[in-house]
């Protein structure tokens, strides 16, 4: 089954290696295979990986984009020992990201990195609020998706 992705004016994804840039008007595109794709509003650049989580959904995006994944898992296990040290809550999204990471389903663990974007910008937003209890881990069930 191929994977149906619309893209808006302008707007890019990358399959596999390469970037595709939408003319100005939208396009459906189908795509079957097995080669990475990630959208624009998906991919986090050096730049934009300006938190703990972000950095570790970037080594995430690096691992899932790259065809040698092995040469970015230092780097993850770095930053993640870090986040856990700062931040002991955070420790269910990231047994969830390595587990995906271990059994190579690095989608799922990019969709759960994204996951603990959201759970860094609720504990920031409760710090800033003088809030003394933690957030939830998901807004859905408690639990990690």
């Amino acid at each position: 089954m191929a994977l149906k992705v619309e893209l808006k004016p302008g707007e890019r994804i990358i399959v596999g290696d390469s970037v595709i840039t939408n003319d100005n008007q939208r396009t459906r595109l189908f795509i079957e295979g097995t080669a990475p794709i990630l959208r624009e509003k998906d991919i986090l650049t050096v730049a934009t990986a300006n938190s703990p989580a972000r950095r570790v959904y970037l080594a995430v995006q690096l691992m899932y984009l790259s065809k040698d994944f092995n040469k970015f898992q230092n780097d993850f296990f770095k930053l993640i020992n870090e986040l856990v040290d700062a931040s002991p809550s955070c420790l269910p999204y990231v047994t969830k990201i390595g587990n995906h990471i271990l059994s190579n389903q690095l989608y799922k663990a990019l969709k759960e990195a994204k996951n603990l974007i959201e759970y860094e910008q609720r504990l920031i937003s409760h710090v800033q609020s003088g809030s003394s209890s933690l957030p939830s881990h998901s807004a859905d069930d408690g639990e990690p998706a």
